[in-house]
Formats: structure tokens, sequence, C-alpha cells
């Protein structure tokens, strides 16, 4: 079954389900759903701008490059013929 039917499928279940409810409860319902759908799109867009940006330490440059180098491990084995 493709993506596209099985979510027809699914909202055609829903709506089934919500048919029982009085008015009041059906419009709740629909500001319970149009505040969730708000809260994605800003969370999706903060997520977004939070990618970008500075790279925020209290330590300086010079600290941070020594931690990096102080860290490297070096393996490698050179082999005698």
């Amino acid at each position: 079954m493709e993506t596209a039917t099985i979510d027809t499928t699914l909202i055609d279940g829903y709506l089934q389900m919500l048919d029982n409810l009085s008015p009041s409860h059906k419009l709740d319902l629909i500001s319970k759903l149009t505040t969730s759908i708000k809260s994605d799109i800003t969370d999706k867009k903060s997520s977004f701008q939070e990618a970008f940006g500075a790279f925020e330490s209290e330590k300086t440059a010079e600290e941070i490059i020594d931690k990096i180098r102080n860290s490297r491990t070096f393996t490698r084995q050179i082999e005698d013929f």
C-alpha cells in the first residue's frame, strides 16, 4: 500500500471516531491540534537556526587547541623489513 493511501485510511478512521464527540469537544480538539502544529513549526525553525553561529566556550582558543593536540594518540607502528 502506498503511504498516501495509508494516511487517508488512518485519517478516515480518526474521523469516524470523532463523529461521536460533541461540537464543543471537537472545537477543543481543533484548538489543541492547532497549538500543537504551531509549536512544531516554531521548534523546527529554532532548531535550524541553532545549527549556525559561533562556538561558545569559557576557554581561550589556545587552551582548546592545546587540549585537542594533547588528546591525539598515534598508534602508527613502522615495521622493519
